[in-house]
């Protein structure tokens, strides 16, 4: 079973939730109301019982009343902890147990506690937030095992390509640690963060990263027309720059060749990406309507999408704009090669517009009809950052991101400000790779 199949069979399952209490007449009230809400619920009398169906069966929730003749609570949850650390722990506690609640804060490392008797309403909520707590952990564990094992068959590449195996390992692992503290400091690493992952596309050598650009600043010009808030436009590029990112956990077998060229169990992987992409976001809650955007990407006006079949309105406006700037730009790289770049440009947007009311939302199309001739002519940036080789470089522009040499030599600090000395050197070096280089700076004002 691989790790894609894990994670779906997790999301599959109902949430599993372990009561342990000594009245009967308790556990009765605690299975009627949980099973309401479609949990899978075991119940124990006692702590030995309770500590032996968690060495057997993993729990999403236990859930423990303090004051039991055998094994208190605080004692039980303790132990718990020690069998079954990822296990949400909830302590039922009556008002007068507020010294053996500090306990088993302490020593059970409870996750909550509710007060007896509960409110069906509070508690619920409570037991739901403990299952989205320990399943995103899981999630989490299962991204990264499934990265971790993309990375061991990225070695196998023929020799050229181990340099750059080595530094996207890394660089994914280095993402996925900035994205744990993401909620601390959303704000600030907003740009950074957009910025590194879109370094990972730029890094591997079977993703296109001019293509997201391309995306990206379509998503600027429809935005634009569509005359929304001045965060949903800057928000907009990042969906494109970004729409590719789950596929660096995928095996590049999925994604170095046409979606016609897979088979049927290759195409349903494949399209399981934007999910991943979503997970690899979810610590960065700042960008939570991109993740909801990638997440999205497919789905149809017509209700005939994935991955939930959403219609109309329902889907987010940014999940529509990226639909129709992505499949642009696809039907522009299937055009004649031939056909000069404005007729190109017409035959995708004569594509898009044949969808129009099926596919794709008329108000976005319209949008990007509007805004096509801009979008012909125009730059593509991050924000103000723009990506070039040395030999685009000019005096006075502001390296943007930290330079480094293939073996990881930093070559020029963040902030740098070009001048004629660095910029020869760098031409230089450049002079000798088998590639340019891809130099994230911005205009001095």
């Amino acid at each position: 079973m691989t790790d894609i199949d894990v994670l779906e069979q997790l999301n599959e399952q109902p949430p599993s939730i372990l009561c342990l209490d000594d009245e009967a007449n308790v556990l009765k009230s605690l299975v009627r109301l949980l099973r309401q809400y479609k949990f899978d619920v075991s119940v124990s009398t006692s702590g030995h019982d309770a500590l032996e169906k968690m060495q057997k069966k993993q729990f999403d929730v236990v859930i423990s009343d303090m004051r039991m003749p055998l094994m208190s609570g605080a004692e039980f949850l303790a132990k718990a902890r020690k069998v079954a650390p990822d296990s949400q722990r909830i302590l039922l506690t009556g008002f007068s147990d507020l010294e053996s609640t500090i306990s088993a804060v302490n020593e059970g490392g409870i996750h909550a506690y509710v007060q007896k008797p509960w409110q069906n309403d509070h508690l619920i909520s409570v037991i739901q937030s403990g299952v989205e707590k320990f399943r995103l952990k899981k999630q989490n564990e299962i991204l990264q095992r499934h990265v971790n094992q993309q990375n061991e068959q990225l070695k196998e590449l023929n020799t050229n390509l181990e340099q750059l195996v080595e530094k996207r390992t890394k660089q994914i692992r280095s993402v996925l640690k900035k994205l744990e503290v993401a909620n601390e400091s959303e704000k600030r690493e907003h740009q950074s963060t957009v910025e590194l992952l879109y370094n990972f596309i730029n890094a591997n050598p079977y993703l296109d990263g001019k293509r997201a650009e391309n995306i990206a600043g379509t998503c600027t010009q429809i935005a634009r027309y569509l005359n929304v808030s001045q965060k949903s436009i800057e928000l907009a590029p990042i969906a494109g720059y970004l729409a590719q990112i789950g596929l660096l956990a995928m095996d590049p077998e999925l994604y170095n060749k046409p979606i016609n060229e897979l088979n049927e169990v290759q195409r349903k992987t494949f399209y399981t990406h934007p999910s991943i992409s979503q997970l690899m976001l979810m610590p960065a809650t700042h960008l939570s309507d991109v993740s909801d955007a990638i997440y999205h990407q497919f789905e149809r006006y017509n209700g005939k999408g994935i991955p939930k079949g959403l219609a109309k309105n329902d889907i987010p406006i940014g999940a529509m704009v990226l639909s129709v700037a992505r499949d642009y730009w696809e039907g522009y790289e299937q055009s004649e090669p031939l056909l000069t770049t404005k007729q190109r440009h017409q035959f995708a947007l004569n594509s898009i517009k044949s969808n129009s009311g099926s596919l794709y939302h008329p108000r976005i199309v319209d949008a990007l009809e509007a805004s096509h001739a801009k979008l012909i002519t125009s730059d593509s940036s991050i924000g103000s950052i723009k990506v070039m080789s040395a030999q685009e470089l000019e005096e006075n522009m502001i390296l943007a991101n930290s330079l480094h040499s293939h073996t990881g030599i930093m070559l020029l600090p963040k902030g740098h400000i070009f001048n004629t000395k660095s910029i020869v050197k760098l031409q230089q070096l450049e002079a000798k790779k088998p590639t340019p280089f891809r130099i994230m700076v911005k205009m001095a004002k």
